[in-house]
């Protein structure tokens, strides 16, 4: 006779079901644990897995190298056992393990239970199989879903375990400097019967408790999915297998009542967020990709509908270099649809201080190898983990064939939450991109009832959106989703009660957005991160071997564009500048240039820049430079020596120090075409009489210095800091009444948690400004074609600081040379300057333009900024005057008020306690300015603070005469790349990529002296537009731009003459 009917108390029913599935509680006669044995290395029942039985021999081997297989598998391993200690951090322990299945099992899931420190990598007949790691929920390997009569009941596998946790081996905390000394240990090795059965049941149970939690109370939906749940506790005996499939109908039955059609439909996309290179080095990455890879592809050949996005071709291209047979299999499932890649650039780089021209490379780079490899490229942006994201974006993902964006990092403001998370976001030249934040704030899920709720509940775009994205999986080779949570989404697909949960790719969510995107609002301008914005500063080093490479490889591929074009017989240094490009582009990962990565990491990321080897970008760029000027002089007539070549769109005349027999310098006065070269000057005695006024030094007898080269006067207290700045022509002073400027200021920085990466708004409430001594200045050169002061300054006890303050002839600009020697904890070192302007706004350069942000605090948005990134130059100015900082290597700045200030060096002590000491070297600069910046000339003025003219040794005679080889009609255009075309070896092509730099509508005539066949208007992959063809007059071709609108041309030389 059925039981009678009860009434039900809420809490007790709810806690009821929790006990009959809790791995802590009764377990003597619950679901968990009376299926299960006891574990001694977990300390409690073994849930879901029956019988079981140790490995039948087990030995292993230690090395400090991560090795291949082949390699590995033919060292000496010695007996092992369970509980065995291995290590330490970053070496690698490798097991062999041979198996003997008991007869008994047949028909039978069986698994390899494995328990260990450390992540693994399973090998079964010479290829990767699965992932093994603890903190990823993946700690057995299936060996057979049914053991067969005529399967194989001995094996040998092997386990590459590698020393370090899914989250590298930091001392204390996460992200504390590593361990060098942990140990790590094998806990767990045996086989043992899965009950599947039991975990559908167990998915089941677990899902319905979600729901009745999730929903509450006060819903119908959610008190019928707790009286299912108990229901099956009653029909359940869990020692008695036969009652489940009676349960499972219960559960079947709830979960097949459907929803309306208005119901939210959540995409649900397997993820593994892997970061390049964090807490651990890139040769670790390459082995998180393939442990977390593969057993997502072991996923799909067990759910055929299950879809894996992978972003990063970088990390593909590991793959397929050191795994080259798990890379066929995905190529395979990309075939099938089921391994998605997207992103289209070459890492997930930071979205803040790459060059324009760099992160256009990351999608040049990026979609041609998706090309390549996958045979067609990706239709969205993917970057779910970056600082910030630059107004430019929008335009340079249009010109790569990108109109899609997904993101979630925003979710991680401090001050504002972002309104929206599908949107459109419209890029400073108005091109717009359809952006989708996944609501749920994580790029992390694990698929349960909570996570699916939250989704719809957080979206702060109802009724504009009907759809969202669901990223499930465990990141940074945490081996991505598990079946588990493959099971519960499935089981949630169409259930009343929830938004409706599909299996889905980045392409069919956005397909589904656009699809109704009329209500949808649009966000303009930057996406800044109120967060993280110490990593505009932090590793200086970092940063500043970044702007030295973007400038360096300018440079190589201009001259060598050049070469091409002039010399029948150059080579086009393609392959060698591929790869310099991507070692660049590498660094430019999101937790690399941005200084927020272990010490292992920094010191391989300046190698890439600068090392003893010639595959760094320094020295093999400095070769290939060599090598193009070369190529320039050939046939030209006229003596041996050097060459004095400009890389920049526009004459400059400028003092340089060119080198003398023994290694002396002497100062010059050159004068050089756009884009071209010139012959070294006659010695300066035999110059023609200077066109402007020398530059005068005076020291007074109070120790103060001032420097005039009739431009500006610069005035020096005798401690070295600016006490008067002033523009000659108009005697207009730029620096601030009873203030004064060159003001190092030292801060307390010491963050909430996040060391490397924040620096908080508290700070400011610390400053210190640093005192000199009187008397320290003193005069360097002294006058003519170059003046200049210099001193020294004791920024604390351990730090100092020496400056040379310089002023050429000419020169609009003053400079500011400073070494500093820091050995600093929790500090933060800036550079002020009162400015004698007011404004409410402050204009900072970005990529290919600039943006404004307030100067003032009105709400919280200004506030949030109270630190913010820019690149070569900012500037305060009001009408008909201002003030402009230029600098070589620095990213970090602020202006409060009437107060410009750059930030110099951090000195945190996670995730790299040596972060920032020692030795540094930068330059900064300041320009007084009549009129608007644009017309004053600061954008040019910061390139050519950045772009040194360049003195190159000329083997064969060097040229006689001048020689330009492009040229621009109008200052608002910069002229910023020349490179061969990617696909152009035969056709000898030429790209130009140009940019509007003012914020105007402009005409332009662009002046070739190169023999052009033709010239196309293309995209920023190089795809031509076939309305696009220029006409080519008297060597010019006309050029229309809108505000910071970047055009790229393909320019096809004529054959050379023979």
């Amino acid at each position: 006779m059925a039981a009678a009917p009860a009434l039900k108390h809420w809490r007790t029913t709810l806690e009821r079901v929790e006990k009959f599935v809790s791995p802590l509680y009764f377990t003597d006669c619950n679901l968990r644990g009376r299926c299960g044995p006891w574990s001694p290395a977990a300390g409690r029942p073994q849930p879901l897995f029956g019988a079981s039985c140790p490995v039948a021999v087990l030995s292993s081997f230690l090395t400090p190298e991560r090795l291949p297989y082949q390699e590995a598998v033919q060292r000496d391993f010695r007996p092992a056992q369970v509980g065995d200690s291995f290590g330490p951090t970053w070496w690698t322990c490798w097991f062999r393990v041979e198996l003997t299945i008991p007869e008994a099992w047949v028909g039978q899931e069986v698994h390899l239970c494995w328990e260990s420190d450390g992540e693994g990598l399973v090998w079964r007949d010479g290829e990767p199989v699965q992932g093994l790691t603890k903190e990823g929920e993946k700690t057995s390997y299936v060996l057979t879903d049914r053991l067969g009569e005529r399967d194989p009941r001995s094996l040998t596998l092997y386990v590459e375990v590698a020393c370090n946790g899914l989250l590298g081996a930091g001392k204390g905390s996460m992200i504390a400097a590593p361990d060098p000394e942990k140990m790590f240990q094998l806990s767990r090795a045996e086989l043992a019967v899965f009950h599947r059965d039991v975990h559908m049941l167990l998915v089941d149970l677990e899902l319905l408790l979600g729901i009745a939690k999730g929903l509450g109370k006060d819903n119908q939906r959610s008190f019928q999915a707790l009286y299912t749940a108990n229901q099956m506790v009653n029909v359940c005996d869990p020692a008695q297998p036969e009652t489940f499939p009676v349960a499972q109908a219960l559960a079947s039955r709830f979960f097949g009542q459907h929803g309306g059609e208005s119901q939210h439909t959540i995409h649900a996309t397997g993820h593994c967020h892997i970061d390049t290179a964090w807490l651990w080095p890139f040769k670790e990455t390459v082995r998180k990709c393939a442990r977390s890879w593969v057993t997502a592809l072991q996923l799909m050949e067990r759910n055929p509908e299950f879809i894996f996005a992978c972003s990063q071709a970088q990390q593909l291209e590991w793959v397929k270099s050191r795994y080259p047979g798990l890379y066929s299999r995905i190529q395979e499932f990309a075939c099938r649809g089921q391994f998605v890649p997207v992103g289209g650039t070459w890492v997930e780089m930071d979205g803040n201080l790459p060059s324009g021209e760099a992160m256009v490379r990351q999608f040049l780079q990026g979609q041609n190898f998706f090309l390549q490899e996958f045979g067609k490229m990706c239709s969205e942006f993917w970057l779910p983990d970056t600082f910030g994201y630059s107004a430019q974006l929008p335009q340079i993902m249009h010109g790569c064939g990108i109109r899609r964006f997904l993101t979630q990092k925003l979710s991680w403001n401090l001050v504002n939450s972002f309104p929206h998370h599908t949107f459109f976001w419209e890029g400073l030249d108005g091109s717009r991109v359809l952006v989708h934040f996944p609501p749920g704030d994580s790029y992390g899920m694990q698929g349960s009832v909570e996570e699916v709720l939250k989704t719809v509940a957080n979206n702060r775009d109802k009724g504009r959106a009907n759809h969202s994205a669901f990223l499930f999986g465990f990141g940074d080779g945490g081996g991505g989703p598990t079946q588990t949570m493959l099971d519960r989404l499935k089981r949630l697909s169409n259930t009343d009660g929830l938004p409706r949960v599909q299996l889905s790719s980045p392409r069919q969510l956005f397909s589904a957005l656009e699809s109704d995107s009329e209500q949808l609002c649009t966000w303009v301008g930057e996406l800044f991160l109120e967060l993280h914005n110490g990593t505009y500063t932090t590793h200086a080093q970092i940063k500043k071997g970044n702007r030295e490479c973007e400038r360096i490889l300018h440079d190589v591929e201009l001259l060598s564009s050049l070469a091409l074009a002039r010399s029948a017989q150059f080579l086009y240094p393609a392959a060698q500048l591929q790869h310099l490009w991507r070692l660049l582009l590498l660094n430019q990962f999101h937790d690399v240039v941005t200084g927020s990565c272990i010490q292992m990491v920094a010191e391989e990321a300046m190698c890439h820049y600068e090392a003893s080897l010639s595959s760094d970008i320094r020295s093999h760029g400095n070769t290939l430079l060599s090598a193009a000027a070369a190529a320039l002089c050939a046939g030209e007539p006229g003596p041996e020596g050097l060459l004095i070549v400009n890389t920049l769109p526009w004459k400059r005349i400028e003092v340089m120090a060119l080198p003398k027999p023994g290694g002396a310098h002497s100062l010059a006065l050159v004068t050089v075409p756009s884009m071209g070269y010139a012959p070294v000057p006659p010695p300066t005695s035999l110059q023609p009489l200077l066109p402007q006024q020398p530059v005068f030094v005076v020291q007074e007898t109070d120790g103060s210095v001032t420097l005039d080269n009739g431009i500006i006067r610069v005035k020096l207290d005798p401690t070295g800091r600016l006490t008067s700045l002033v523009l000659v022509a108009s005697g207009r002073e730029a620096i601030a009444e009873g203030a004064v400027g060159n003001q190092f200021v030292l801060f307390d920085d010491v963050p909430l948690y996040w060391d490397a990466w924040d620096v908080m708004d508290y700070h400011l409430e610390t400053r210190k400004p640093v005192l000199g001594q009187a008397g320290t200045l003193a005069v360097g050169t002294e006058g003519g074609l170059r003046g200049s002061a210099w001193f020294l300054l004791q920024i604390s006890p351990n730090s100092r600081l020496s400056q040379e303050v310089v002023l050429d002839v000419g020169c609009p600009y003053v400079r500011f040379h400073t070494e500093v020697h820091w050995h600093e904890a929790h500090k933060f070192l800036k550079v002020e300057f009162p400015a004698r302007v007011r404004s409410s706004q402050a204009t900072y350069e970005i990529q290919f333009g600039h943006l404004q942000r307030p100067t003032h605090y009105n709400t919280s948005w200004d506030w949030a900024r109270f630190e913010v990134w820019a690149h070569r130059w900012m500037d305060l100015s009001e009408h008909g005057f201002g003030l402009a900082l230029l600098n070589d290597c620095k990213y970090g700045a602020s202006v409060r008020g009437s107060i410009l200030s750059l930030s110099l060096l951090r000195a945190p002590k996670a995730p790299d306690a040596t972060a920032d000491t020692g030795r540094h070297e930068f330059t900064y600069a300041l320009m007084p300015h009549k009129g608007s910046f644009q017309d004053a000339g600061v954008i040019q003025a910061a390139y050519s603070l950045n772009f040194p003219l360049l003195a190159l040794p000329a083997p064969s005679p060097a040229p006689a005469t001048s020689w330009s080889a492009f040229s621009v009609s109008s200052p608002a255009v910069v002229l910023e790349t020349v490179k061969q075309a990617e696909s152009s070896p035969q056709r000898r092509s030429l790209v130009l990529r140009l940019y509007e730099a003012h914020g105007s509508h402009v005409d332009c005539w662009l002046h070739l002296s190169l023999p052009v066949q033709e010239a196309i208007l293309c995209d920023l992959l190089e795809r031509p537009d076939p309305a696009g063809h220029l006409t080519l007059r008297d060597n010019r071709l006309k050029l229309t731009f809108s505000p910071f609108q970047v055009l790229s041309l393909l320019l096809v030389l004529q054959p050379p003459p023979h």
